[in-house]
């Protein structure tokens, strides 16, 4: 790649938890930074953040809900800087309830965002990714290997993921283009205050044990990592290493823990 200091990443789902962490972490590095989300006065304030410390940065307002926004942001980000580097996919959320409740509304609110959304965000920048020995990175979740009672819907959104990741490995062979899916375990986020609907409750608890919460930051630093290195899955976080093995090799003792953890409303 050619001099960092030139270099585009776009990050989607910017404006608050992992997203934002990445942002400030890649512009530390020395990244131009593409912020992308829905609610632009937070992404506004995360620019804000990146200039002050002499970094530069490109508000972008995305709705990966919608085709049509996805494409016209990297048309906007190839206008304005003619290049894209790298792409994080994160953007995503949680749909909660067990299998037996939810909707087909619900179903295909989680499977638009945190699957066909990712799948087209990196449709839209791979022409550009392969102009320069580009570097893509999913956000998935250790919720892919696991069995996830009341949060079925968004296990298997992330199980989709990182069916999509294994595939863009192979696919992107010969591109110059590396595919890195990032499998966090419990990180700092909105993700258990935001309902079905996508309204915001910053009153709700999060039922996730507070001493496995890792701080964004740290999170950032690992999942940024990674992504240069070309690693092709990494999960990460003590804990989501430990319970991933469990299941390859102790599924039962993975179901009877989790039958015993904290339950969610369904």
């Amino acid at each position: 790649m050619t001099n960092v200091q030139e270099n585009v990443v776009w990050i989607t789902g910017a404006s608050s938890g992992i997203g934002k962490a990445m942002a400030f972490e890649w512009a530390r590095l020395g990244y131009k930074v593409v912020l992308s989300s829905r609610r632009k006065e937070l992404l506004d304030k995360v620019a804000d953040e990146i200039r002050l410390s002499g970094g530069e940065a490109l508000v972008i307002p995305c709705d990966i809900m919608e085709e049509t926004a996805i494409e016209t942001a990297v048309q906007q980000i190839i206008e304005t800087w003619g290049r894209m580097d790298v792409v994080v996919a994160n953007a995503g959320f949680g749909v909660f309830g067990s299998v037996e409740k939810l909707t087909a509304k619900d179903w295909n609110r989680q499977l638009q965002g945190n699957v066909i959304g990712l799948a087209l965000t990196i449709k839209y920048a791979l022409p550009y990714l392969k102009k320069n020995n580009g570097r893509i990175g999913l956000v998935g979740s250790v919720a892919a290997y696991l069995p996830n009672p009341n949060i079925g819907a968004y296990g298997a959104s992330k199980a989709a993921v990182h069916s999509i990741g294994l595939t863009m490995q192979v696919e992107l062979m010969g591109t110059g283009v590396s595919c890195t899916t990032l499998h966090p375990g419990f990180v700092a986020s909105e993700i258990a205050r935001i309902d079905n609907d996508g309204v915001w409750h910053p009153e709700q608890p999060d039922p996730r044990p507070s001493n496995l919460i890792w701080p964004t930051d740290k999170a950032a630093k690992v999942m940024v990592k990674a992504v240069l290195k070309r690693k092709r899955n990494y999960v990460f976080t003590g804990h989501g290493k430990v319970v991933v093995w469990l299941q390859n090799w102790f599924p039962g003792i993975v179901r009877f823990i989790i039958s015993k953890g904290p339950k969610p409303d369904s």
